[in-house]
């Protein structure tokens, strides 16, 4: 299984969700089902089907933050010059006029004002490690690209 990178905020808020999806919102559905079942036949009940629905998502969502929190690894933002899980970097993509910014970490990461890259896809891997100044070729679905690297720093 392939570590999910997160930061310290990331990851509290990641275990806060889970402990209201087990705790409180489960409760709520189960009610919510409940009060469906009173009204009759559940078999033609839209409030019973609404309620069942929410369960299976509510469900899924527990799922996936559990494999998720299974996997994570914390990291705290560095000082480093170099890129890494948890940086965030300034690139020029080859053939571009503007940089972009990208925090390297998990999707997880995203509302933190940054478009998130994962440090196990194509661009990710290849900023790894690298650090400003320094020019980096990727291959993606559509070719192989050059990305230099312009400033390595931790989030705000």
């Amino acid at each position: 299984m392939e570590e999910t990178h997160l930061s310290p905020q990331a990851h509290g808020r990641l275990v806060e969700e889970l402990n209201q999806r087990t705790g409180t919102r489960r409760r709520e559905i189960s009610e919510w089902i409940e009060r469906a079942r009173e009204h009759g036949d559940i078999r033609e009940n839209a409030d019973y089907d609404a309620a069942k629905t929410e369960q299976g998502h509510n469900e899924a969502r527990i799922r996936q933050l559990e494999a998720i929190l299974k996997s994570a690894v914390v990291v705290e933002s560095t000082a480093s010059d170099k890129v890494a899980a948890g940086t965030v970097v300034e690139v020029m993509m080859e053939g571009d006029d503007e940089k972009s910014t990208y925090l390297i970490g998990s999707i997880e990461e995203k509302g933190r004002g940054y478009d998130v890259i994962s440090p196990g896809s194509p661009l990710g891997k290849a900023l790894l490690g690298h650090a400003p100044g320094e020019k980096v070729l990727y291959e993606a679905p559509g070719g192989r690209f050059e990305v230099e690297i312009l400033v390595v720093r931790p989030p705000d």
